[in-house]
């Protein structure tokens, strides 16, 4: 039951099997994993046939790194996911730069399957200017 609903797609991006030839599909926990990161890869408006599909993220892409442009890429990332996943919990959001590489901030998302109360981690690398 928890596989139907989590589902089986095609993987992003799209590859074919070296030896069959068909295209390799994601299934359930992965077919979620790669929605998620699908959604956080989208800007809004970038979707012509759905404008108001993705993360507001990519607005922030020529922000500094502060508090306030890491307060709003949160903000944005649970309010995308709570919108657009609606297979998953949201259980926390943190933002993170290494000292060493100011213009790189690493999103964490943990999240919960509800179907399976399977728990993961995702690391999303976006960059500011």
């Amino acid at each position: 039951m928890s596989g139907d609903f989590l589902g089986v797609g095609w993987t992003f991006p799209v590859t074919l099997d070296k030896n069959s030839h068909h295209v390799v599909m994601a299934k359930y926990d992965e077919c979620v994993r790669q929605s998620i990161w699908m959604i956080l890869g989208t800007a809004k408006g970038e979707r012509v046939m759905r404008p108001d599909f993705g993360c507001g993220i990519h607005d922030l892409v020529f922000a500094d790194n502060s508090a306030a442009a890491i307060g709003q890429i949160v903000s944005d990332v649970r309010q995308s996911l709570l919108e657009w996943e609606p297979r998953i919990d949201v259980l926390e959001v943190d933002v993170n730069s290494e000292p060493n590489q100011p213009n790189q901030l690493l999103i964490q998302i943990n999240y919960q399957v509800r179907t399976t109360n399977n728990r993961f981690n995702l690391v999303y690398p976006f960059y500011v200017s």
